[in-house]
């Protein structure tokens, strides 16, 4: 069987040493998920690489955050992952609200579905960034 890439974060694995992924898909998925989560200038080599959420989370939520968050999710991933369709990026309550008017002053939740253009597959991520102290 062939590998594409570790599973991140890095598992022990009995089979393989580490969990590996073995499908393209998943690959992409955990490529786009930290393309999200790394902040610029975090990666060797690459200083403007990421869209580095967390550092969103403490501005004043409303249309102009969620618009320079897509705006920089967008220009991203045509930078280094131009074999994604971004199809729509969506902000909402946290899992724990109860409703779409209850925003969490310390969180930020995004579902972001994208197709992989030459799979024809799509697919979403979410991601719920929240203050970790």
């Amino acid at each position: 069987m062939s590998f594409y890439s570790p599973f991140l974060p890095l598992t022990r694995d009995k089979i393989n040493g580490y969990k590996m992924l073995d499908d393209i898909r998943d690959v992409v998925k955990q490529n786009f998920k930290m393309l999200i989560l790394t902040n610029p200038g975090e990666r060797i080599m690459i200083p403007g690489f990421g869209v580095g959420i967390y550092r969103f989370l403490f501005e004043n939520y409303g249309p102009e955050l969620n618009n320079r968050v897509s705006s920089e999710i967008r220009s991203q991933v045509r930078k280094f992952l131009p074999y994604l369709q971004i199809r729509n990026i969506q902000f909402g309550p946290t899992p724990q609200s109860s409703g779409a008017a209850e925003i969490d002053a310390n969180s930020l939740n995004i579902v972001i579905e994208y197709t992989i253009e030459p799979l024809n597959f799509s697919d979403s991520v979410k991601i719920n960034v929240n203050q970790q102290f």
